[in-house]
């Protein structure tokens, strides 16, 4: 089931840490692919450093100021995409950075991995040619084809959206660590709004 903005207007760290186990879903052109999400990170407010929003609102990122389910996609390094869900009320500048996908090379069996991921409780290991580990902003975005195009787009009427797998999430499973490269954060550098499945 395709969740609706409901979802992303909750608290930032919430929604973070609920997305975990939860199916991104891309179609670019004829393909649609399908991963579950097993790493993300919270950005919250012009307040926090490490967001983009704390130098202000500028045109890059106007996104962030939409209304929740919007989705933000910038490019880093002038070579890699990030891709970025907008939370919480309509101009408040907060995001999901998606940072880890565990996703299903077969397409064919979109089927077969739902009712997979309704009867079990734990993620499985990679398996030989089924399932791929995609750890990194980049290298998720790059998997899935994501770009420039997708920005401003809505996880209810674009190519792009989330949806229920089924998977009950224990808070066991989840670590909170500091996010990955925001050095220069100050003391927000020091937040555990980096959430990742063990």
């Amino acid at each position: 089931m395709k969740l609706n903005r409901s979802f992303f207007e909750d608290n930032t760290i919430k929604v973070a840490k609920n997305l975990l186990g939860k199916f991104l879903v891309v179609k670019n052109g004829d393909k649609i692919l399908r991963g579950v999400i097993i790493e993300t990170e919270a950005y919250r407010g012009e307040d926090d450093l490490a967001c983009h929003a704390s130098k202000g609102r500028t045109k890059r990122t106007e996104t962030l100021y939409k209304e929740a389910g919007t989705v933000y996609v910038y490019m880093i390094y002038g070579m890699y995409f990030c891709l970025n869900i907008v939370t919480e009320m309509d101009e408040y500048p907060s995001a999901v950075l998606i940072r880890g996908v565990m996703s299903f090379s077969d397409e064919s069996s979109t089927k077969a991995v739902n009712n997979l991921w309704k009867t079990i409780t734990t993620l499985p290991r990679r398996q030989s040619g089924r399932q791929v580990g995609i750890n990194g902003p980049g290298r998720v975005c790059r998997y899935f084809g994501i770009d420039k195009k997708f920005n401003g787009s809505d996880v209810e009427t674009g190519d792009l959206w989330i949806e229920d797998s089924g998977l009950k999430i224990s808070p066991k499973k989840i670590e909170a660590s500091k996010r990955i490269g925001i050095d220069y954060a100050k003391h927000c550098r020091d937040y555990l709004w980096r959430f990742n499945l063990l």
